[in-house]
């Protein structure tokens, strides 16, 4: 297990639980992240210097760090509003702000994401989806189109907070160099947990990632969230999720679902109107074959605990 190669897409907190747990079992892991984030600090940072979003990156390499005290400078956020004013400093996390120092120093993102790791000793491989500057917009069930990631992300917007399908601007963008290769040369490809709508969705449906995954051959394994988000997948059972991607890729290219099965947790008071567990139901969908474990944060049951998550994974790989 230790020299097996792990690819896994995505970003957010989902991912960067599942790397702090993954990165315990393989010393060959690839995280490659969407670019479609325009929110908070990371969108400020993306309007004021025209880069594309470093934060998911950024907290996914500092998750892999093997330093904990390092992990915490990286990630160290600025007192203030994240959604502050573009030029100002206040809610900045400060491996971002590095990144885009470093952008400006090597005048390239991919060199400048090398740099990073190189500088503070980050191991494995990181890689934006794209390199283009993309964005994405969504269609509710009532026919509205909503612009933004961050639109979508909190639910901005009047009427049903119940999306139909995501779009990818530009619609034809291109995985960044090597992503392709990493796929193809993986022993493992994991998907999730995270945003479905804007955050996994946005890396899965370029269009030659979306290629390979439909006919790759190598184990596949999609992990569904712990808890639904109110502005995205409000009420959604496992197999909503999974009618949400095949109605995305055309297939659900996925060997392996796994689930967590333990909502005995009671969710913190202040997310309980908002948020809720994922529902257990008896679930079968063609040959794909699903594992349901105990895999709770239990200090903060929203997440996945990323030992449980992991030892869940490494054991059907």
């Amino acid at each position: 297990m230790k020299h097996k190669k792990i690819v896994c897409l995505g970003g957010g907190i989902g991912t960067v639980n599942l790397i702090k747990g993954i990165k315990q079992y393989t010393d060959n892991l690839t995280v490659i992240v969407s670019m479609a984030d325009d929110g908070g600090s990371t969108g400020r940072l993306r309007r004021l210097y025209n880069i594309l979003p470093p934060g998911d990156l950024v907290s996914c390499m500092a998750a892999v760090s093997n330093d904990p005290v390092l992990a915490r400078v990286l990630t160290y956020r600025f007192p203030g509003k994240r959604y502050g004013k573009d030029e100002e400093l206040v809610g900045q996390k400060l491996g971002n702000l590095i990144v885009v120092g470093m952008r400006d120093v090597t005048g390239d993102f991919e060199k400048a994401i090398h740099l990073f790791q190189k500088v503070f000793h980050i191991p494995g491989h990181f890689s934006p989806a794209t390199t283009q500057p993309v964005s994405i917009s969504a269609a509710t069930v009532e026919g509205k189109q909503i612009n933004r990631e961050e639109n979508i992300d909190l639910g901005r917007y009047v009427g049903k907070k119940i999306i139909e399908k995501v779009y990818l601007h530009p619609a034809n963008a291109k995985p960044a160099h090597g992503v392709i290769a990493s796929l193809q040369e993986a022993d493992a490809i994991l998907v999730g947990p995270g945003d479905l709508y804007t955050t996994v969705l946005p890396t899965l449906i370029i269009p030659e990632i979306k290629k390979e995954l439909t006919k790759s051959k190598k184990k596949k394994i999609f992990i569904v969230n712990v808890a639904n988000k109110p502005s995205e997948t409000k009420g959604y059972g496992v197999f909503d999720y999974i009618k949400a991607i095949e109605k995305h890729l055309g297939v659900f290219p996925f060997d392996i679902v796994i689930v967590n099965n333990n909502i005995s947790i009671p969710i913190p008071k202040k997310f309980r109107a908002a948020y809720g567990y994922v529902p257990l139901k008896p679930i079968k969908y063609k040959q794909v074959a699903f594992v349901e474990k105990d895999l709770v944060d239990d200090t903060f049951p929203l997440y996945h605990s990323p030992e449980k998550l992991a030892k869940a994974v490494v054991e059907h790989i």
